[in-house]
């Protein structure tokens, strides 16, 4: 049924053959996918590009993973539910400022949900995953995946599948200027800090603390992104700022 995969864009690939062995019925609503290291082992590829492809299946709809139990073809696949807003993301992609809105808008109410929301093998897999950081931060790196990793793994929290769906998608679209921030010097040692803060609102299911702690983070990341040329919109008209100096446009 499965078999190794050889393109350059490992995830793709398997996202691509899971799909077509849902699509043609071999793998049908409700099955039981074999385990990481077996699929693994039969695609010929790593475990982290493996889970890759889980999760962007998972974010589409087609896979739904329980955690400590296993990874199953979703009963009641949610793509066509948001494909129409994931599509306008995409399209918009160039558009960095407005994605950011967006995510400052969105990622502080998750972090409220999943405060509410979030189960023991939630906050066991967020734990895992700030050590993960904390190890890679150690090492010198900047800790891209893993950075992605905690955000995605708080939106599952929610038990929303539809958020989960529209955050995967949103953070594909900022990838490069989120990546971009992680390499500004001692940024990737803040993050960590931040996520730390926000996983410990969590762990107190302190609502509003998560939120905060969340809302300060992204409003840290925006600095370092956005402080040399701004946007903004105020009283119907569009400001843009540079370097402190602001010029009105109609």
């Amino acid at each position: 049924m499965f078999k190794p995969v050889r393109k350059t864009k490992v995830y793709e690939e398997i996202v691509s053959k899971i799909k077509v062995l849902i699509e043609n019925g071999r793998l049908k609503s409700g099955d039981q996918l074999p385990p990481e290291r077996e699929l693994s082992e039969v695609f010929k590829v790593s475990r982290s590009s493996l889970r890759e492809a889980l999760r962007a299946l998972e974010g589409e709809g087609f896979l739904e993973i329980r955690q400590g139990d296993g990874t199953y073809v979703a009963l009641k696949p949610i793509e066509q539910i948001v494909k129409p807003l994931a599509n306008a993301i995409l399209t918009e992609k160039d558009t960095q400022l407005e994605l950011f809105e967006i995510r400052k808008i969105l990622e502080p109410q998750l972090a409220l949900l999943a405060a509410e929301r979030a189960s023991d093998e939630d906050f066991a897999r967020l734990e895992e995953i700030l050590d993960s950081q904390a190890e890679e931060v150690r090492q010198g790196g900047p800790g891209v995946d893993v950075d992605k990793e905690f955000h995605y793994a708080l939106a599952r929290a929610t038990g929303n599948k539809i958020i989960l769906r529209v955050m995967d998608t949103l953070m594909d679209a900022i990838s490069d200027s989120r990546d971009r921030s992680l390499q500004v010097e001692g940024r990737p040692e803040k993050s960590l800090s931040f996520h730390r803060n926000v996983f410990n609102a969590l762990k107190a299911r302190d609502r509003e603390l998560a939120a905060k702690a969340m809302r300060e983070h992204l409003e840290d990341i925006e600095e370092i992104l956005f402080s040399v040329r701004k946007e903004v919109w105020v009283s119907g008209k569009k400001t843009r700022r540079k370097g402190g100096s602001k010029t009105h446009q109609m």
